[in-house]
């Protein structure tokens, strides 16, 4: 890899808009574990796509610098992301996650097959605590903080019009609190608790809007063929996010 980043914190720091975010985050080496995880699922691939290649990479956010709304998952999946190099694109989590953006005018199309597809975001965007897919999908924390500067910086860089986020699972929930905390926002005491539909609304620390904080259950394959979570608990989290967003 051409100028590897092995320092997350200054390297965020330093960027300027997210176009210079993005590109850094997918340079970043800093976890050893996730490097040669990403890496090995590149080499070795799954049989059904074996003759595509693999992003093998940190998968930077995906939607507009502008964006009203964030959509905060938990890590790339082995073979989603870490295989097409954008957020919850080429699994079956992304199928049913587009779709439902789709169905309530937050996304051009209903389908993510790869960086090409034509796919456009209106008015959100897909940002992740963790850039790297994690082994069994489990992060650990150390490597959720070494993560957190990037997302931390990219918050800062869609503060002028963010204005509402919604949490796909307890793990993106609490690795994001403190992040808020540290930026704009302040958290209440006591610390509002995940939870599909939850919401909670956060005041500003520098005397900017509010944000609106929501809670969903995650789009995995587990919860989506269980019933946890269906599509119509998937939209009516959605249009309550995009109304509180301001998104026409």
């Amino acid at each position: 890899m051409d100028d590897p980043v092995e320092d997350p914190s200054a390297a965020a720091g330093g960027a300027a808009d997210l176009g210079e975010l993005d590109e850094a985050i997918t340079r970043c080496t800093a976890c050893p574990r996730l490097v040669a995880w990403r890496e090995e699922v590149a080499m070795v691939k799954r049989a059904a796509f074996r003759d595509q290649p693999y992003w093998g990479r940190p998968v930077p956010g995906f939607g507009p610098a502008d964006a009203a709304l964030g959509i905060v998952g938990l890590a790339p999946a082995a073979h989603g992301a870490n295989r097409t190099g954008r957020m919850f694109t080429g699994d079956r989590s992304g199928d049913v996650l587009y779709r439902a953006m789709y169905d309530v005018g937050l996304a051009s199309q209903p389908e993510a097959h790869g960086l090409d597809d034509g796919l456009v975001l209106r008015g959100a965007r897909i940002v992740s605590p963790v850039r790297c897919a994690p082994p069994a999908n489990k992060p650990t924390p150390g490597e959720r903080d070494t993560c957190a500067p990037w997302l931390a910086r990219e918050l800062e860089l869609l503060r002028p019009t963010l204005r509402a986020v919604v949490v796909l699972g307890a793990f993106g929930w609490q690795a994001l609190l403190p992040i808020l905390g540290a930026a704009a926002w302040r958290i209440p005491s006591p610390r509002p608790k995940f939870g599909h539909g939850a919401h909670a609304e956060l005041p500003a620390a520098d005397g900017g809007p509010p944000l609106h904080l929501l809670g969903c259950y995650h789009v995995s394959q587990r919860n989506t063929q269980t019933g946890k979570l269906t599509p119509e608990m998937l939209r009516a989290v959605l249009e309550q996010a995009k109304d509180l967003a301001g998104i026409g």
